[in-house]
């Protein structure tokens, strides 16, 4: 059995936090960025023909990768490709995953024409720690054309989804939607897909040919709705977390802080690998005040922090106060100043005496490279 995997690193839309990254490249929890998750996936899984899809902003996320050797893959062909640009659309607008995927033809053609050959797709915005080996058992055993990863306690009627999915009694599908505020009985789709690979192919070109780009509304539900495509649902039991708006990237950010969930995410089925930088251990000087917080190398600490996400190299100097922030790599906070509810994009420079309080619903971004 072959299995290739493609992940979607996305053009986000996260105002100033990818303004000049890709979804894919946005730093998370510390050390990471949030393809780590998905590469970490794919690798335990033992897939090593792996694509990277994106548009815009891609510099970050290849800098970030180089040869990926951190995921025990291979850079090159037949390894880990990035696939971008994908071609634009003669209207120059974004209309969906198929086009992406229509553009990578070349990528889904290469290897053999075996029929046991499949493809796992996962979009970067979505964070968990999923046995793949087990998806992929679970779409083999189920005999149908689609597997859709989901979870339960997403759906709030307020959240819309990219696909809900609602099961009768029997376990089996009964309504799906697209960009859906769905109540609670509803699941959430994670965004991961197990297709055979040949099916697949078939499918992306007969959408395409019909001006059908979508991959959620085109082809998993459109294709279920007319009794074209069966659909199995695998409901993952551990920590999902929906990375889609601000609001939910502070949430989960912070989120970490609780141990459970913290290893969950890091641990369930196997380590999360990062690029390799080597930093000096963090300095804690003698009068600053450090509650429950995460905490990286390379750290200059000597003012107070408390419930908040210290990234790689971060300076506090004496008599600055941080709650409940998330500060990225090689911010400077300055001396007496105050932050609350802030994200600080790396290398930002909080200037002595500042003060700046956001909301838990609302926090402050202060763009990378900035200075306030």
């Amino acid at each position: 059995m072959n299995v290739m995997g493609i992940i979607f690193a996305n053009d986000a839309t996260m105002g100033d936090l990818t303004s000049k990254r890709t979804m894919a490249s946005l730093p998370f929890g510390g050390r990471y960025r949030q393809i780590d998750f998905h590469l970490s996936n794919m690798a335990a899984a033992g897939i090593r023909h792996l694509g990277i899809i994106s548009r815009h902003n891609y510099q970050s996320l290849m800098n970030h990768i180089g040869d990926a050797e951190e995921w025990g893959l291979e850079l090159g062909e037949g390894g880990l490709e990035f696939l971008t640009p994908y071609a634009m659309s003669t209207t120059d607008r974004y209309r969906g995953k198929l086009e992406n995927l229509f553009s990578a033809m070349d990528f889904l053609e290469y290897g053999s024409e075996d029929e046991d050959e499949y493809v796992v797709m996962a979009d970067s915005a979505i964070l968990s720690n999923l046995d793949l080996t087990k998806i992929i058992a679970s779409h083999i055993e189920s005999g149908k054309d689609i597997t859709v990863v989901t979870k339960s306690g997403i759906a709030n009627g307020k959240k819309l989804l990219d696909l809900a999915l609602k099961l009768d009694q029997d376990g089996e599908i009964a309504d799906m939607a697209v960009n859906y505020a769905a109540p609670e009985e509803y699941l959430a789709s994670m965004d991961t897909f197990v297709m055979s690979k040949q099916w697949l192919k078939k499918q992306i070109k007969e959408c395409v040919a019909r001006d059908k780009y979508h991959m959620d509304r085109d082809l998993v539900m459109g294709l279920w709705q007319r009794g074209l495509a069966t659909v199995n649902v695998y409901q993952f039991e551990g920590v999902a977390m929906f990375n889609e708006s601000v609001e939910e990237y502070f949430r989960n950010s912070l989120s970490l802080l609780d141990k459970k969930i913290r290893h969950d995410l890091f641990g369930r089925n196997h380590p999360v690998y990062t690029k390799v930088r080597d930093r000096v251990p963090s300095y804690y000087g003698e009068d600053c005040e450090i509650e429950n917080c995460l905490v990286a190398d390379g750290c200059f600490l000597e003012g107070e922090a408390e419930d908040s996400i210290l990234f790689r190299q971060v300076t506090i100097c004496e008599g600055a106060e941080v709650e409940n922030c998330v500060i990225m790599n090689d911010a400077v906070i300055g001396k007496d100043a105050k932050l609350e509810y802030v994200i600080l994009d790396k290398n930002v420079t909080v200037s002595p005496g500042a003060v700046l309080i956001g909301t838990k619903d609302r926090p402050i971004i202060i763009q990378r490279g900035g200075r306030v």
